[in-house]
């Protein structure tokens, strides 16, 4: 099985898609047709009643940490039980993605796509010690071709993308938040909660945008743009404003201490007593100096106003779920990547004029799906040939003793490695035990 660092596990077609493909390939008789789209309709009942388990048990141990709950606890859960059902929320969360295809970011990485540079240049900082837990996962790792403003012209950029992004923070508790001397009413969460998020085509310069406790701030060159030019700028101001500025000094000697200092600035006496160009000259010299200040600043607010656009536009146009309403999205997606996986490995298995093994049948799949579908993958074989063996179930025929009849695996291999499958009537027969027995309440 070879492994590619260009190719991911995602399957990105519909399970009926693939299920057509297969059959309009003609490797099927007619009457396996039927029986086929019979196997695939009941392995996808099965699973979508297997992942409703996972469902179920992500809410059950989200509810405490969820920042939009609204309704009550009739037992609060004491804090070791707190403990465990946030370990079991992002043990099944991490467990879900993985099985949806996703791929994981560590920190590290996160820390590194914050280092890119944003389209719109401005200081960020992400505070990762501000979680008790972050797992972040991407899927669909792609380019895209974008026009960006270069000075007086948009030129192309080519941007590193993810198609989907989900993403689990929890915050520490407010002890934390009072120790780092922050109000708790000025942050934009809950600290003590813990924040799902899930999100479509994400560049990696901009990840750092999904985060609550984003800060933004100058960058050095802004800082300089400000400095600088203000420097250069205000010394002219300062020499046209100098005779003004000894009025206002002539002015404020003249009330306190009195006429005799005011020869030695050399303003006289009937300059200091006509309060109008002192007023002028004070006027002057803060529109002067305010007016380019204010000029510079607004300059620097205009791109942090353009910055928070871009923050609202990405929460807005390419979130897709938030909090709870993730999981159902995650459970949809996780178990339709095995459905499809579990079907193509039965497909080809069944269909192969000679015996594969995992390695063979993982190659004939992939170069099956580039053959079709021009699509290159690298197929994950080793999943659905633990599920196929975990499907387990009897066949009974006619008056045969159900109690004493063995139990058959969808799968299995043989002392050479090499993988068997049920045929179609058989494998419907074991599924169909399997939902029969799958309440047992007498």
């Amino acid at each position: 099985m070879a492994a590619y660092e260009d190719r991911e596990a995602f399957i990105p077609y519909r399970r009926p898609d693939l299920i057509d493909l297969c059959i309009e390939e003609g490797r099927l008789s007619g009457a396996d047709v039927r029986k086929f789209r019979d196997f695939c309709s009941l392995l996808s009942a099965y699973y979508h009643f297997k992942f409703h388990a996972y469902l179920e048990r992500l809410k059950d141990n989200y509810e405490p940490f969820n920042p939009d709950a609204d309704i009550k606890s009739r037992v609060e859960p004491t804090l070791s039980q707190l403990v465990e059902m946030e370990t079991k929320v992002v043990d099944d969360f991490k467990s879900i993605l993985e099985r949806a295809n996703y791929v994981p970011l560590s920190p590290a990485s996160l820390q590194r796509a914050f280092e890119e540079k944003s389209l719109i240049h401005l200081k960020t900082k992400v505070e990762l010690k501000d979680f008790d837990q972050m797992v972040c996962y991407c899927r669909g790792d792609i380019y895209k071709l974008i026009q960006v403003k270069k000075f007086f012209k948009k030129v192309d950029k080519t941007i590193n993308s993810f198609q989907r992004v989900a993403l689990l923070i929890k915050f520490k508790d407010e002890s934390y938040f009072v120790k780092q001397k922050v109000k708790l009413e000025s942050l934009n969460f809950t600290p003590g909660k813990m924040y799902i998020y899930f999100y479509k085509n994400i560049p990696k310069f901009d990840m750092e945008l999904l985060f609550p406790n984003l800060k933004i701030s100058m960058t050095w060159k802004d800082r300089l743009m400000l400095v600088i030019p203000a420097i250069g700028a205000a010394i002219p101001v300062i020499l046209k404003v100098i005779p003004k500025l000894l009025v206002i000094i002539g002015a404020i000697l003249f009330f306190t201490a009195g006429p005799s200092l005011l020869e030695k600035i050399q303003v006289s006496e009937e300059q200091v007593r006509d309060i109008m160009p002192v007023l002028v000259a004070t006027l002057s010299l803060l529109v002067s100096l305010g007016g380019f200040a204010f000029k510079q600043y607004s300059s620097y607010k205009s791109k942090h106003i353009k910055f928070r656009k871009n923050i609202t536009d990405t929460l807005f146009f390419k979130n897709l779920a938030n909090n709870a309403s993730v999981f159902q999205v995650l459970i949809d997606a996780a178990e339709e990547e095995e459905c499809k996986e579990i079907i193509l490995a039965y497909y080809h298995l069944l269909t192969s004029d000679t015996p594969l093994t995992p390695e063979q049948l993982d190659n004939r799949i992939e170069d099956w799906m580039d053959e079709k579908l021009g699509m290159k993958i690298d197929f994950d074989i080793n999943g659905p040939i633990g599920n196929l063996q975990q499907i387990r179930g009897k066949i009974v025929k006619g008056s045969q003793d159900r109690a004493n009849t063995p139990e058959f695996s969808l799968l299995t291999k043989d002392e050479r490695g090499y993988c068997q499958v049920l045929s179609l009537d058989d494998a419907k027969t074991v599924i169909d035990y399997i939902w029969d027995n799958i309440f047992l309440y007498t």
